[in-house]
Formats: structure tokens, sequence, C-alpha cells
């Protein structure tokens, strides 16, 4: 399942958010799968897309990180699995 992924880091966890980031890379955890990340440009936000089986490890990602910064992870759909849905709703 694919997960939409933001954050966004207050100006006091700036430094911290940063010193943990350089260190861990900001790697999931096992069985999560990073396959894209961007950075805002002059702000201290970004989003990513993260692959996992088990919605409970993307919670274990965000605990890891929750205490320097707001996490947002909303399930996604990629076009190909959307546009069944979007074309059943118009067919009514």
């Amino acid at each position: 399942m694919l997960f939409i992924v933001s954050w966004s880091i207050s100006s006091e966890r700036r430094n911290a958010a940063i010193e943990r980031f350089l260190k861990t890379g900001g790697a999931p955890p096992a069985g999560v799968t990073m396959l894209g990340r961007w950075h805002a440009i002059g702000r201290m936000t970004g989003v990513g897309i993260a692959e996992a089986n088990d919605a409970a490890l993307m919670q274990k990602w965000a605990l890891e990180w929750t205490d320097l910064m707001t996490m947002d992870i909303h399930p996604a759909l990629t076009d190909e699995q959307a546009a069944p849905l979007l074309a059943a709703v118009i067919a009514k």
C-alpha cells in the first residue's frame, strides 16, 4: 500500500531534527520502502511517498519522529487504481 507522508518542523525543533536526519538519513523502519522524498525550499516542510504492507509500520516510523515534527500520513492510490473508481462514479 502507498502512503503520502508530509511533515512540518517548527523553528524551535529545527536543529534537533536536522541532527537526527543527518545521523539516520531519515530512513524508515524495515518493511517500509521510501519511494521518494522532497523538501520545500526555504521551509522546514516536505512530502514523501512510501510503501508498506502494514500500516502499523507507518505508525512506528511516525513515532520515531513526532517528538520533533508534525507528520501527516495518508493512504494513497495510483492513477491506475483510482481510475476505475472514478469511472464508476461517472457511469452512475
